[in-house]
């Protein structure tokens, strides 16, 4: 019987155990998959095949086993997974083709030990990074896009996000409460590396004053005045939200420590309080930082993100079984479909702002249709 690996790698996020499910259900399944497939979860994203000894025999697949990094998925296992977040199969940011430490060879070895037809990945644009890289090696890989940011090129969307923005929504429902009563400004600093679509859909939809994105560099003066003139306005409070990789104009991204990570990222955060301080500072009001952090990746999957994790995994094993690898699944224009992880590599999605965003009132646009 032929083997598929699956891993996640990267952040976790809600939708990602019901991915996995259903790789192993369409895999499995003979009404699904002509030929069925055994699945092997592999442990903790490309960790695990950079950790697991490829001269090592194999012991047996009925758990992780002594080394800890290979299992294989049943059904009957995976059955109740779709209705957890985070990750059974646990992650990392492992990178195997890091400059300072190339252990792609290794992971090569490891895949051709566990006699894998195909790997499926499922992760951001780094974890999928690698695959693009593997498939130029000759081994088989189909990406699943992943990631709370929306900022995947060639999808339109990635499994986490809605689940993401309902907690925004969620959160800012909350502290909306308690700045009504005491009159303050809050500040919710939101993720979004480069791409502000969580932190203006979520903001939208929490009904946030004034939206801060990566897209567009704000000014603080200008975010000042329209608080100010919201409170003269008699509204007692006001939410702001602003994505992580938000800047002032002719300023940098703000960093929470120094250093990069094994993909050569930075570590953002701070925006948020500082954005906080400028509000108090101009308009002498009472203003608060809420960092949300990683409560956005944490927490049951909404229904979309269940239902987006279920046809993904479906059309990862369709692809597979077509031969068709070296792909990322996608849903574009409203269809499901695929793209070459080529095309994935190097760039972004970000939000529109000429057609999403009013720069003018740092908020979503109120002219939707063409007058």
């Amino acid at each position: 019987m032929k083997r598929i690996g699956i891993l996640t790698g990267g952040g976790d996020c809600p939708g990602l155990n019901g991915a996995v499910k259903w790789v192993v259900k369409t895999a499995e399944d003979p009404a699904s998959a002509a030929i069925p497939y055994e699945v092997i979860g592999i442990r903790d994203g490309w960790k695990g095949l950079v950790k697991g000894d490829p001269d090592r025999v194999l012991p047996p697949f009925a758990d992780f086993g002594e080394e800890g990094y290979f299992k294989r998925l049943v059904s009957a296992e995976v059955r109740p997974w779709d209705r957890s977040g985070g990750t059974r199969l646990g992650t990392s940011r492992t990178n195997p083709f890091n400059p300072k430490n190339d252990r792609s060879e290794t992971v090569i070895r490891n895949i051709e030990r566990l006699g894998l037809h195909a790997v499926i990945a499922i992760g951001g644009e780094d974890t999928l990074s690698v695959a693009a890289k593997l498939s130029e090696k000759g081994i088989p890989c189909v990406g699943i896009p992943k990631t709370i940011d929306r900022d995947l090129a060639g999808t339109d969307y990635s499994i986490g996000f809605e689940t993401a923005v309902n907690v925004i929504t969620e959160e800012v429902d909350r502290l909306r409460t308690t700045a009504g009563s005491h009159s303050r400004i809050f500040v919710v600093e939101t993720m979004g590396r480069h791409a502000g679509h969580l932190a203006l859909q979520g903001g939208m939809s929490a009904g946030a004053y004034v939206i801060l994105i990566p897209e567009w560099d704000f000014d603080m003066n200008q975010v000042g005045q329209l608080i100010a003139k919201r409170r003269q306005s008699g509204v007692r409070y006001s939410i702001v939200v602003v994505a992580e990789g938000a800047k002032q104009a002719g300023g940098t991204v703000v960093q929470r420590q120094i250093g990069l990570d094994e993909f050569g990222h930075v570590t953002l955060g701070g925006v948020g309080e500082q954005v906080a301080r400028g509000i108090a500072e101009i308009t002498g009001l009472e203003t608060r930082a809420v960092v949300l952090s990683h409560l956005q990746r944490g927490g049951t999957p909404c229904a979309y993100d269940r239902r987006m994790a279920r046809n993904f995994g479906i059309c990862a094993v369709n692809l597979v079984q077509n031969g068709q690898t070296g792909r990322m699944v996608s849903f574009l224009q409203g269809r499901y479909t695929s793209v070459p992880l080529q095309e994935v590599l190097g760039k972004l999605a970000l939000v529109d702002v000429e057609r999403e965003y009013d720069t003018r009132l740092y908020n979503g646009k109120r002219t939707i249709l063409p007058l």
